[in-house]
């Protein structure tokens, strides 16, 4: 999230205005260098290595990383016949890479005449990113989706009174919730284990977010005899930056009713309104 996703100030659906005449919702474009050493690694190889890569932001997605040509090693590209058009960019043609006897079709793509208006990708390639093996970011390995830099998360202590429901069944009730305010994000409300009250069943799925780690799932077990899927997250090891969530539990504020001090919380509409993933994009 950040800039350009969900609600930031050129996403699909901006919850601010601006005072001047910005684009219209979706339409945004926005390349920026970035200082980082990045790195793509497949097949136990380094495939493009920069320190002169480009960021673009583009509305309703999240941040690519485009290479320099001269950072990217020829000898791993082959042409493919395969051609796509955004209406934003123009038309895009696309490599596929091959390490060794290692063959990924169609896995990086770039614009060899950007339309008037786009900005200055011309020849750069991109990767999808979950077709590599490995990205880095300096010697750090990243995971999901490049860091947006315009996104943060702030997480507080808060007594307010949290009490979460669903179909009048209580699920879960506390004083002592860390709130975590995230950009674009409904704010969310991770609580002690102790404060849930809700029979808890441990999920197979488990989610990477590029900003605070691993998340691992549980379902609840209704009193109805239903189990709502996935309904409840918590972080066990947490990146830095989200340590004070630590073992701590979360609902989707999408799939329950949640109550701050006895008011009804509208449940808010994203990607995880009908599921743990969001939409991919490769």
């Amino acid at each position: 999230m950040g800039l350009m996703t969900r609600t930031g100030p050129f996403g699909p659906e901006p919850a601010g205005t601006f005072n001047f005449e910005s684009p219209p919702p979706g339409s945004a474009l926005y390349l920026e260098p970035t200082a980082k050493r990045i790195r793509v690694e497949l097949a136990g190889e380094t495939i493009a290595d920069s320190i002169g890569a480009m960021l673009l932001h583009e509305s309703g997605h999240q941040p690519i990383y485009y290479f320099p040509p001269e950072d990217v090693r020829a000898d791993v590209l082959e042409h493919s016949d395969r051609h796509t058009r955004c209406p934003k960019k123009g038309q895009a043609s696309y490599y596929s890479i091959r390490v060794g006897e290692h063959l990924v079709p169609d896995a990086a793509w770039y614009y060899p005449e950007p339309i008037e208006g786009a900005p200055p990708i011309k020849d750069l390639i991109a990767f999808y990113f979950n077709r590599m093996d490995r990205w880095l970011e300096e010697n750090e390995e990243i995971a999901g989706h490049p860091r947006d830099p315009y996104h943060r998360i702030d997480i507080r202590r808060s007594d307010r009174h949290v009490r979460i429901s669903l179909d009048g069944e209580l699920l879960a009730e506390t004083t002592r919730a860390r709130a975590l305010f995230e950009t674009s994000l409904p704010p969310r409300w991770y609580m002690p284990a102790e404060d849930v009250v809700a029979e808890r069943r441990p999920s197979d799925h488990s989610t990477h977010c590029p900003y605070k780690g691993e998340a691992s799932y549980h379902s609840v077990a209704l009193a109805n005899g239903e189990l709502a899927g996935d309904l409840i997250w918590c972080y066990q090891d947490p990146l830095p930056d989200a340590a004070p969530i630590e073992g701590l539990l979360c609902f989707f504020n999408e799939r329950v009713d949640i109550e701050l001090d006895g008011e009804l919380q509208a449940r808010p509409e994203t990607p995880w309104s009908h599921g743990v993933r969001p939409p991919a994009r490769a």
